[in-house]
């Protein structure tokens, strides 16, 4: 085996122990959250679930139809919020394992980019619970027939809630989705504002095929999408135009300094 092979397969292999000691450290962290919160189980779930049980009419509850959810529905609603408190380091470890791979001025980039990530994303999901909770739940509590009590599953509305805390999430990082997409040229802020109709026959697509059959969850989701899109496109404007002017002053020093000393 040559020299330059051997050069070449142990970065290689550097790289992938060290994405294996981030993974760990990432699995550590949420175990280690999860033990803390796994006593609260039970008090999570009631907080998860008032949205809905505090619409339910007098005398009703929620139910469990299988014999395992009163144990298990409160367990994954802890591994999943665990995972939710562990990401500002899980994309702390992440961005570890990239970060020696940048240039200076993308790491300048990528930082605030990171805090926003995260602040965006927990900002979804309480804009989640907060606000579209209440009003979907009002709404599908208030329309069904007189004679038919509302007794919801308990593993049915977390499999619900978490799709729509993660839908929401997901969907807050569409002004980082788009800063970034701008920063590396692959689209124009023009060009954007061009697509602009299209972007929101597209939120409101998004919407139907992430929420519920109706019209309110899809339009609280769709609504928002298109006015983060709005957000990301102004931002945009700015952090390209200021990036513009630097350039711009570095070639002007650039001439000074060659007008200065024209013979090195």
């Amino acid at each position: 085996m040559s020299a330059e092979h051997m050069d070449q397969e142990q970065p290689l292999i550097a790289h992938l122990v060290e994405l294996r000691q981030r993974l760990l450290y990432s699995v550590l962290a949420i175990l280690v959250i999860f033990l803390g919160l796994f006593a609260f189980a039970n008090d999570l779930y009631t907080w998860i679930s008032e949205p809905l049980t505090a619409l339910l009419p007098e005398g009703t509850s929620m139910i469990a139809t299988d014999v395992t959810s009163p144990f298990f529905a409160p367990f994954k609603l802890t591994l999943v919020a665990s995972a939710f408190l562990a990401m500002p380091f899980l994309l702390h470890q992440a961005w570890s394992f990239i970060s020696p791979g940048l240039y200076s001025h993308e790491k300048r980039l990528a930082v605030p980019l990171l805090v926003s990530s995260i602040f965006l994303f927990y900002l979804g999901v309480a804009f989640a619970y907060f606000v579209v909770f209440p009003l979907i739940f009002g709404f599908f509590t208030s329309v069904g027939p007189e004679n038919i009590a509302v007794m919801t599953d308990i593993s049915s509305y977390l499999n619900f809630v978490l799709k729509l805390f993660f839908a929401f999430g997901i969907v807050f990082e569409i002004p980082v989705a788009t800063l970034l997409l701008l920063w590396s040229g692959v689209v124009t802020v023009d060009g954007l504002r061009a697509k602009r109709a299209y972007v929101i026959v597209g939120c409101f697509v998004l919407g139907m095929l992430l929420t519920p059959p109706d019209i309110i969850s899809q339009s609280l989701l769709a609504v928002p999408m298109w006015l983060l899109f709005e957000l990301g496109i102004l931002l945009g404007r700015i952090l390209i135009k200021s990036r513009d002017y630097k350039d711009d002053q570095e070639l002007d020093e650039t001439a000074d300094q060659e007008k200065q000393n024209p013979n090195t």
